[in-house]
């Protein structure tokens, strides 16, 4: 595996880092480092120019299957501060951070989510979810950097408000949905938390997991099919970062249609969270209602 790989070149990675100093990074900036896009993309919004923020995870890559890189231990080892999304998603992080050395503050930005739905780490599909992870990011980079404290709580406000915005902007495009239309299926079980705030039912999905490493049985594939077709669901939506090969076929099974790419566990095409919000609503509106809007 590449996650020994990694861990056994850790001498030579820590070595190679050990002359750079301590905290404080490039210029006195904090060094951030996050787990995934959508994490590093919260946290530099919060952050502004008062820290380098490195994320680990490349953009538009499985979090679900991804195994740390030597250069992943190098960031942790000179890293003020953690930031991590929680859950499966970035479990792989622990033995890493522990190989890496250094004593960098970790704030997990699941942890500060009020209502969760159990053995689901996808929270970020809730903008609701969204502030609080803000406010979480904010509080942890004031613990690093009291002097910045005025301004990260300012950029975290000005966040927190956009997300109010695309929040009721969202609610208002899935309205749009006739009610017994609100039926989705996706690649595989991540938008639940997006279901449970803008009243969509989740029918099934292809992976029959919330991890996209799970692979579906024929039996399972079978019985999708039938459940697609017994509630006439119209269309169902792949996923940016998995093949699209399985939704066709029973999509030609089913009658139904292939739907707009998903961005479920990463940002949006713009390279932002509140991107993937947007465009994950104009395609779940657009293929089940056939009207568009964007949020």
């Amino acid at each position: 595996m590449r996650l020994l790989a990694a861990l056994g070149f850790l001498a030579v990675v820590i070595a190679a880092g050990c002359g750079d100093g301590g905290s404080g990074g490039q210029g006195g900036k904090v060094e951030v480092v996050a787990t995934t896009p959508v994490v590093a993309d919260m946290a530099r919004q919060v952050a502004g120019d008062r820290a380098e923020v490195h994320e680990l995870l490349p953009r538009g890559a499985d979090p679900h299957g991804y195994e740390p890189r030597p250069s992943d231990v190098r960031g942790l080892s000179r890293a003020d501060l953690v930031v991590r999304s929680g859950g499966e998603i970035d479990d792989w992080l622990g033995d890493v951070l522990d190989s890496a050395g250094g004593d960098p503050r970790v704030v997990t930005l699941m942890d500060s989510v009020p209502q969760r739905i159990e053995g689901d780490p996808h929270w970020w599909q809730d903008p609701r979810n969204g502030i609080a992870a803000a406010g979480a990011i904010e509080r942890a980079l004031a613990a690093e950097d009291p002097r910045g404290r005025a301004g990260y709580a300012g950029r975290s406000r000005h966040y927190s408000d956009r997300l109010r915005r695309l929040d009721r902007s969202i609610a208002a495009c899935v309205g749009r949905i006739p009610r017994p239309g609100r039926k989705l299926v996706t690649t595989h079980d991540a938008l639940g938390y997006y279901a449970r705030r803008y009243g969509l039912d989740v029918i099934g999905a292809l992976i029959p997991s919330r991890s996209s490493r799970a692979q579906p049985s024929a039996r399972e594939v079978e019985r999708l099919v039938d459940q697609i077709e017994r509630e006439r669901v119209r269309t169902i939506f792949p996923e940016s970062a998995l093949s699209s090969r399985l939704e066709r076929a029973i999509a030609r099974e089913s009658g139904a249609e292939v739907g707009g790419i998903l961005y479920a566990d990463t940002v949006g095409p713009d390279g932002s969270y509140l991107g993937s919000l947007r465009t994950n609503t104009e395609a779940i509106v657009a293929g089940l209602s056939g009207e568009r809007c964007r949020p």
